[in-house]
């Protein structure tokens, strides 16, 4: 039984925010003391790391469950499917709907159901549940979604990730430069269409890399030691990365029986231009051959890092020929791979 994804939908928010705009924030060392150079060093150096021009953030009026429930509207018109069939509404986030100016997440009731409300779907056996796992939370419900698929229990799966990273940031952190919002669905079907998950992989590695990303208090001495915001020990994320990613994507293309030569696109989460290039050359290596031209589709330089939701959004636009030089093509054999908090990291490998 081929397991396929059947349909794709994202939403990306209206308001940009370019590099630009925070050439007058107080940007502070982690001791909350001020950097030797200006903003305009700190954004220069910035960019050519991450590769960042410019992000997208949700007005004030939508919340993570309101962008995945105009991402998952997409994603089943264009699978063409009845919503009522739908088995299961997984959603991916990590800090639930956090309404503009305020400092709680909320996740009661869970945004999978708060999308189900919002859709109408009166199907009570619809079960919707929220997933938890970082970065690579689209990813992981995908795998759920396959599994449930496999065992006979679904037939019909929404997978959404979505998040508001710009309400959960430190201002005063140079780091939040990187965050973003928005929002990809897929819907993903047995023996509903010519695509294939052919193989998958997830690992937690939690001794020691636990917290490499967490929540803590700002940088700015004065500010509300009560409220948390998004951290990160970049460098070792990075170092990571590098090093664990490429051997998971290994493992889950042998695991698939396709060779390295046959792989068309990968889709890798947009954390960091630089640290996905490392990736990509670090994982050819492994087979002893170069990267191909044009494998590793990038969308951050325009939507920087919306956490679960880059790759959905990726994917959604790369099949809809809205993303510049890139293109699937039915039969092509894709990547997906993702790291991030946890730190968790997962891969698929799928048969378009």
């Amino acid at each position: 039984m081929g397991i396929s994804i059947t349909g794709t939908g994202s939403y990306i928010p209206s308001v940009i925010t370019k590099n630009e705009d925070f050439l007058n924030h107080e940007f502070l060392e982690t001791d909350g003391t001020g950097f030797n150079y200006e903003n305009a060093v700190i954004i220069e150096k910035f960019k050519a790391i991450t590769g960042i021009r410019e992000r997208r953030y949700a007005s004030p009026d939508l919340n993570t469950s309101d962008l995945g429930y105009l991402a998952a509207e997409k994603a089943i018109e264009d699978a063409q499917i009845d919503k009522e069939e739908l088995d299961y509404i997984i959603f991916a986030h990590n800090f639930g709907d956090v309404t503009s100016g305020k400092i709680q997440g909320d996740t009661l009731p869970s945004l999978a159901t708060r999308v189900k409300h919002l859709l109408k779907i009166k199907n009570t056996r619809c079960v919707a549940y929220d997933m938890l796992f970082g970065c690579p939370g689209w990813i992981e419900g995908v795998i759920q979604a396959n599994a449930f698929i496999k065992s006979g229990i679904a037939k019909k799966c929404l997978v959404i990730g979505g998040e508001t990273l710009s309400r959960v940031v430190d201002d005063h952190d140079r780091d939040s430069m990187i965050y973003s919002d928005g929002a990809g669905a897929a819907i993903i079907e047995g023996d509903g269409g010519s695509g294939e998950i052919l193989s998958h992989a997830s690992v937690t590695h939690a001794n020691g890399e636990a917290y490499y990303l967490f929540f803590d208090k700002t940088y700015k001495s004065e500010g509300c030691p009560n409220t948390r915001y998004i951290k990160m020990h970049g460098r070792k994320i990075y170092e990571f990365a590098c090093t664990h990613v490429p051997q998971a994507m290994k493992d889950c293309l042998d695991d698939s029986g396709v060779d390295i030569k046959e792989v068309k696109k990968i889709f890798i989460h947009q954390a960091n231009e630089k640290m996905d290039e490392a990736i990509i050359k670090r994982f050819y290596r492994l087979y002893g051959v170069q990267p191909p031209q044009d494998i590793m589709p990038m969308s951050i330089h325009k939507l920087g890092n919306s956490s679960v939701a880059t790759i959905p959004t990726l994917f959604d636009l790369v099949r809809k020929g809205e993303l510049e030089n890139h293109e699937v093509k039915k039969g092509d054999v894709v990547i997906f791979a993702s790291v991030g908090a946890g730190m968790n990291i997962n891969a698929i490998v799928y048969r378009y």
